[in-house]
């Protein structure tokens, strides 16, 4: 093949990360098959590897350290002969994500006009948001180019859950109106250097805009 892109997990979300960690060992299973696969028929095109921020956290949690194992799985099969490039998506985000991650619980709860407004924690996690079209044309970017360092893909641009709910209102006409509950709300901050990326590739798609389409994607 010329481009082997490995995108595949099991429920990669907080509420399966935090209450669910059998999706953790069969997702790690997924990566050693992939690798083990790449290497015993001597793949000779790109392997594209979706990693994740969380490899990056000064303290990872199960999915960081997953996430860091994977990673140590790709230098091996670069090791072994096989092209391999890894990518490190923030919170990626689209029109039709599931309710299971928060842009899509956020566009979901404003498109059904929900009163009060649910968020988890306290709303001050703050949050690299990158579009999903920037996360696939960035990623695909950054295969040819044939780096072999890990590139984070990102906007260095922070925004809260809060602020990102009061887009979300706004952006429906609602009134603000929010209940803040003591759920799971993973890490305080992520936002990440995009220098890497920008050798490659420039993100295109704001976050006013990603709200924008999300709640038209509903009407």
């Amino acid at each position: 093949y010329d481009l082997v892109v490995h995108a595949a997990a099991v429920a990669p979300h907080r509420a399966a990360i935090d209450g669910q960690p059998g999706t953790l060992l069969a997702n790690q299973l997924l990566d050693a098959a992939l690798f083990d696969w790449a290497v015993q028929t001597k793949q000779k095109g790109r392997l594209l590897y979706i990693s994740s921020c969380a490899a990056l956290d000064a303290e990872p949690d199960a999915y960081g350290l997953l996430k860091l194992t994977g990673e140590r799985m790709a230098a091996q099969a670069r090791a072994a002969g096989v092209p391999v490039t890894v990518v490190r998506p923030y919170s990626g985000y689209g029109e039709d994500q599931s309710e299971d991650f928060p842009f899509g619980a956020f566009a979901g709860r404003a498109r059904r006009r929900e009163d009060p407004f649910e968020v988890w924690g306290d709303g001050g996690q703050v949050r690299d948001w990158i579009h999903v079209d920037d996360v696939v044309r960035g990623a695909l970017a950054v295969a040819e180019s044939g780096t072999e360092e890990p590139v984070s893909l990102c906007t260095g641009i922070g925004t809260s859950m809060f602020d990102l709910a009061c887009l979300m209102c706004d952006e429906a006409g609602m009134w603000r109106s929010f209940a803040f509950l003591d759920k799971s709300a993973g890490q305080p901050y992520r936002v990440g250097d995009p220098t890497a990326m920008l050798r490659y590739y420039t993100p295109q798609v704001t976050l006013a805009e990603g709200v924008k389409r999300a709640l038209a994607d509903g009407d």
